[in-house]
């Protein structure tokens, strides 16, 4: 996966379960090619930016 799920912003930790999820939502096609491996590039990596907000206020 282009870049690795830890540095994406879509994949967020959950208090609750103590684990980590990506919040993106597949369809049916999608989520056949992720889990088999077939997927070879995420097409939804955001990479994670927490300072993208500050830089616009400049």
């Amino acid at each position: 996966m282009t870049g690795g799920c830890e540095m994406c912003g879509y994949y967020e930790y959950d208090e609750e379960d103590d684990n980590y999820y990506c919040t993106v939502n597949l369809d049916e096609d999608e989520m056949y090619r992720f889990v088999t491996g077939r997927m070879r590039e995420c097409p939804y990596f955001q990479y994670r930016d927490e300072y993208r907000v500050v830089r616009k206020q400049m």
